[in-house]
């Protein structure tokens, strides 16, 4: 399975991605959307996945506003810190234009079907909630996104498929936060919310402190069967 980083020129600047490719000539994408990590090995090995899986899967830096590059681990008090640096001096709205950007660009790739998706953990939860309300993504999915209270009144643009995985014990996304998620998208006919009891943030972050492996399986599966349906 074939991976190369590539660089997407925007009126902004230019910015790298990492590009998964599927062993077929035509595929769907999918956009895979950084943590605050950077685009790491966790990244690059979702992004790997997902090409197993048959999808063609790219995964842009975010963070090249900032600091481009930006490669770090969950492991130390140090990258936290540059993590949680990053994540506060982010602009989300700039990052979601980035976004449609590499959706436009992989849409026009020889390889893509012309369906792409989204999926994001994290700050690309939030990413992902936003792709979906925002863009022409086809199909969206959101992991434990922190911030999405907040803007939960953009759910009226949303006019796309979006899945949305939210850990009942999320240290970053509090009980209250989490009720006015679910009440503000609970009758939305493009939305379905999944709720994951006694796991933390960052569940499916294979290899992270409170990585689940029951949990991480039933929405990776669920997020597959979602990408099925509506990418095909």
């Amino acid at each position: 399975m074939p991976s190369e980083t590539i660089t997407l020129k925007t009126e902004d600047g230019d910015f790298t991605a990492y590009v998964a490719r599927p062993s077929k000539d035509k595929a769907p994408a999918i956009v895979v959307i950084q943590e605050i990590f950077g685009v790491n090995a966790v990244m690059r090995e979702i992004a790997d996945g997902l090409a197993d899986q048959g999808y063609l899967a790219i995964c842009p830096d975010l963070f090249w506003r900032i600091e481009p590059g930006i490669d770090i681990t969950d492991k130390s008090e140090a990258e936290w810190k540059k993590a949680f640096e990053l994540f506060n001096a982010f602009d989300a709205d700039a990052g979601v234009k980035d976004i449609a950007a590499v959706i436009d660009h992989i849409r026009a790739d020889p390889g893509c079907s012309g369906k792409v998706g989204a999926v994001g953990y994290c700050l690309g939860g939030l990413l992902a909630f936003l792709t979906a309300t925002r863009t022409d993504a086809d199909a969206s999915v959101g992991y434990y996104g922190v911030g999405i209270e907040s803007r939960v009144g953009e759910v009226e643009k949303l006019e796309r498929p979006l899945m949305l995985h939210i850990a009942e014990e999320d240290q970053f996304v509090p009980k209250e936060a989490q009720a006015i998620i679910l009440q503000a998208l609970k009758n939305h006919a493009q939305v379905t919310a999944y709720t994951y009891p006694g796991c933390d943030h960052a569940f499916a972050r294979h290899g992270g402190e409170h990585f689940d492996e029951a949990a991480a399986k039933l929405a990776n599966g669920r997020s597959l069967t979602f990408f099925q349906q509506h990418l095909a």
